[in-house]
């Protein structure tokens, strides 16, 4: 139902949100959104609050329990403990201000926290807003306070629950259900992940965690004095590239000199890309920032100086910076004393001193050590000068490939597809449907200037459990390989890759999500690059057709159709739902307006954050081990709702 636009703007329509509440009606300001990236940035603030008691020199240990429920879990530190002192502004306990208040906190002056991860005083209050309960603990004078909240507001005065030896804090919590919905929890997998980095990141910290969800229970501990040496080591035989040359040590800094600390590790690989995990005191930058760029520049620096003062320039081929860091997998850590992060959830750093601080430690450091190991030097930068060759000879081929080559290319296309006219790859996309019937609609429905269809009859080849020569000879899977144009093995050539965007469009049910995943195995399996480099995508289809009054609305599955209902209905209005039992059931201007039009649709692009984990998942899931599968469906069984079948 359309909202009624009101003719009056005064006063009264201004809102003015106090305490937590603007934390509650709009989350994503604070935590980056509600999904399982907000709900497990809560944890992180937390933790990263303790790590901060550890690297000031006031606490050396950090616990983290994740309860049974899959949902609360628990922080404990060593550090001083919180203040439990009654502000005399505000007659409350400084704790209490710091849980309730937004910008309130100890990390302002720099005289308590040399370097902190926290500063802006708003994580542990976003914390307590965004939890259904939070009981925090903490020990000081020999005694054990306690006080509990729920949804940002005390439930209970800070009360002495009796005596205690040494200092500290505990914080238990539980997301709110209300803004994260009933069936998130946290991964155990992941939150694991995160603390044996950070044991890594802080040499002589210990790290302990316990995972109640698992049977039995797990209890592990971190601590790991190799530092961030030994956490390249790990990072390097994760990626599975073999150093260059073979056996080479990573090289390490590490420095305290005019106020700038860092560390950083970092070698060359085989692999074609170059991967960097950056840290500011502690926290993560997965979008990098000034630091990361000072690290680049001063590795491509160093290499020149070194290429020029030995007289290694080739003949023929130019270098460029992406060639010299091709391959290198580096691991930064800074400390920084006023960092400017990139909003709160801190993925970039802004500091625009850094980058030179950063560079005037590294590049030298980096000169001198190739100096000193020139055998290994010499080595890297064969390595450098052939990634130069293989990069131009990419170059000169794709330049080869004109528009006549394309279209002649078309002569020995799968005849089901229904190709596009641009020869662009930039605006040229092939959606994989399934099935003849909503092949159909998506062909009346495309824009036929940039959007390619190709029909899948049914599921298609299990990748998994089968070998390339049989994969080569699966029908289907040929006629993919053939329209993308891109070849698959060893005559694989990502340059002639006709298509920008491919996405995959299967019906939103059980059977369309099997057949998505059989596809995503394949292009894992056989044409990984694609999905590394961003081509890859799952179209987002309705489940529902919401009809309300005069408007319509679509909804990808049950809990979004709920909630269109609470939302739209007004007064009598009822609505009229219709589920949709596949995309065939819907007609080309419905699947346009949802599925295929750019300027509306929605999508998720397929990336692979680890992929270590991302082996193991698909081995498990789609392997010819069934018992993986057993093992999997047991552990999952309490969390299915709703089983289609």
């Amino acid at each position: 139902m359309a909202t009624t636009k009101k003719t009056t703007y005064t006063g009264a329509d201004i809102q003015v949100l106090e305490g937590l509440e603007p934390v509650r009606k709009r989350p994503a300001m604070y935590i980056g959104g509600t999904d399982s990236t907000g709900y497990h940035h809560l944890l992180w603030e937390i933790l990263d609050n303790s790590v901060d008691e550890v690297i000031n020199g006031y606490a050396s240990t950090v616990e983290v329990t994740l309860h049974k429920d899959g949902r609360t879990v628990t922080v404990v530190d060593d550090g001083r403990g919180i203040p439990i002192d009654i502000m005399p502004k505000y007659k409350k306990p400084a704790v209490e201000i710091i849980l309730t208040t937004l910008h309130a906190g100890g990390k302002f002056e720099q005289g308590n926290y040399i370097h902190s991860g926290g500063l802006h005083g708003v994580g542990s209050s976003v914390v307590n807003a965004l939890a259904r309960k939070l009981v925090v603990e903490i020990k000081r004078d020999g005694k054990r306070h306690v006080q509990t909240y729920s949804k940002g507001k005390p439930t209970s005065t800070l009360k002495v629950e009796g005596p205690a030896r040494g200092t500290g804090t505990s914080t238990t919590f539980e997301p709110d259900p209300e803004i994260f919905g009933e069936k998130l929890k946290f991964d155990a997998k992941l939150v694991r992940e995160r603390l044996e980095a950070k044991s890594y990141l802080h040499k002589g910290m210990t790290v302990v965690w316990k995972d109640e969800t698992a049977s039995p229970p797990v209890k592990e501990e971190f601590k790991h004095d190799g530092g961030i040496a030994e956490y390249l080591t790990k990072v390097v035989a994760e990626r599975g590239k073999p150093v260059v040359p073979s056996g080479s040590t990573a090289i390490f800094y590490h420095s305290r000199d005019n106020g700038v600390r860092l560390e950083a590790a970092l070698v060359w690989t085989e692999a074609t890309d170059e991967h960097i995990r950056s840290y500011v005191n502690g926290i993560p930058t997965p979008l990098g920032g000034t630091h990361e760029a000072g690290l680049r520049g001063a590795v491509v620096k160093a290499v020149r100086n070194y290429i020029d003062t030995h007289e290694l320039t080739p003949k023929g081929v130019t270098l460029t910076a992406e060639d010299i860091r091709e391959g290198v997998t580096a691991i930064l850590s800074t400390y920084v004393v006023e960092p400017q992060f990139q909003g709160q959830t801190k993925g970039r750093l802004n500091n625009p001193e850094t980058t030179a601080q950063v560079d005037g430690v590294i590049r030298p450091a980096l000169e001198k050590w190739l100096n000193d190991n020139k055998s290994i030097a010499e080595s890297v930068v064969a390595r450098i000068v052939l990634a130069a060759r293989a990069r131009e000879a990419s170059r000169a081929a794709s330049q080869a490939v004109s528009r006549k080559t394309a279209v002649s290319h078309r002569l020995n296309l799968p005849g089901k597809l229904a190709d596009c006219s641009s020869t662009d790859p930039a605006q040229s996309e092939l959606f994989l449907v399934e099935g003849d019937s909503a092949g159909g609609s998506a062909k009346q429905g495309r824009d036929r200037r940039t959007q390619a269809v190709l029909p899948l009859r049914g599921k298609v080849l299990n990748a998994e459990q089968a070998s390339t020569d049989k994969v080569v000879g699966n029908k289907e899977l040929t006629d993919i390989v053939s329209a993308l144009g891109c070849g698959i093995g060893k005559d694989f050539d990502i340059t002639k890759l006709r298509y920008g965007r491919i996405f995959l469009m299967m019906d939103a049910d059980s059977d369309g999500n099997h057949i998505a995943t059989l596809l995503l195995t394949f292009f894992y399996r056989h044409l990984r690059p694609l999905i590394e480099q961003g081509h890859i995508y799952l179209a987002q289809p309705p489940l529902f057709r919401v009809d309300i009054g005069k408007e319509t609305y679509w909804a990808l599955d049950e809990v979004h159709r709920d909630r269109i209902i609470r939302e739209k209905v007004k007064g009598n209005a009822k609505p009229n739902v219709m589920r949709f039992k596949g995309l065939g059931e819907m007609t080309p201007d419905e699947l346009k307006e949802t599925t295929l039009d750019p300027k509306v649709r929605q999508s998720l692009k397929v990336t692979i954050d680890n992929p270590l984990l991302t082996d193991q998942i698909i081995n498990d899931l789609m392997g010819r081990d069934v018992s993986a599968r057993f093992k999997f469906i047991m552990e999952s069984a309490t969390e299915v709702e709703d089983l289609d079948v």
